[in-house]
């Protein structure tokens, strides 16, 4: 059991510092300087968050832990979906940094830090998601003997996470003071929605009383609209 516990902390540190580095490359490199508050902000912002997130599966539902670490889909349209995912993120996280190399945009710093409370709501979404459903992978699949999660977010609708990651990804370019990264985030929106409309699809194929559970809480995204 501490073997296992210290092999896990090890993927879990190895993982948050490897996502770290590139993502700070990805923000400082192309802007050429040190002096882009906007990223700095950001970045410690992304990294208490999933500090704190990791923390607390870790000490509350290590196989939690386990599953957001898994990386394979197994589906072909995840696995499409997550090429061009991959993608849109490298994109959307360089265009910043030469957005402010080159002073394209002028993002006023209330609407930045206004972007930034924004993303810490759609972290808030993502810890409640983490209390109630201890099989919300970072992949699409079922496990033997799971059950479908009705609490929490998931009385009131049927993808709490996806809100949260859609939240996050509409107010990063904001948040990093670039208009022009807005086109790669949005399409990654787009790719959250495809993503969603393919793991339902799966879902109630493979997932006992997802159908019941769908025609419970009927709404997907937002309350009474969607």
């Amino acid at each position: 059991m501490v073997k296992n516990s210290l092999w896990q902390k090890g993927k879990v540190a190895l993982w948050l510092i490897t996502f770290s580095i590139i993502l700070f490359v990805l923000l400082f490199v192309p802007a050429g300087t040190f002096k882009f508050w906007e990223a700095w902000v950001y970045f410690a912002l992304f990294l208490s968050a999933t500090i704190f997130l990791t923390v607390y599966a870790f000490n509350n539902s290590p196989q939690l832990l386990e599953r957001r670490l898994r990386r394979r889909e197994k589906l072909r349209e995840q696995k499409h979906i997550q090429r061009v995912n991959t993608l849109l993120s490298v994109i959307g996280f360089i265009v910043p940094g030469i957005d402010h190399r080159f002073d394209w945009s002028h993002v006023p710093a209330n609407i930045v830090l206004l972007a930034d409370i924004m993303i810490v709501l759609g972290y808030l979404l993502i810890f409640l998601v983490f209390q109630e459903n201890a099989y919300a992978s970072s992949v699409i699949e079922v496990e033997e003997d799971q059950k479908v999660v009705t609490t929490g977010m998931y009385s009131i609708i049927r993808h709490p996470m996806y809100l949260g990651a859609i939240i996050m990804l509409s107010f990063v370019p904001l948040a990093l003071g670039s208009y022009w990264a807005l086109i790669p985030f949005l399409l990654m929106d787009v790719l959250v929605v495809l993503r969603l409309l393919n793991e339902e699809e799966y879902l109630q194929k493979e997932l006992p009383g997802y159908r019941e559970y769908m025609q419970e809480t009927p709404y997907r995204l937002v309350p009474y609209v969607w």
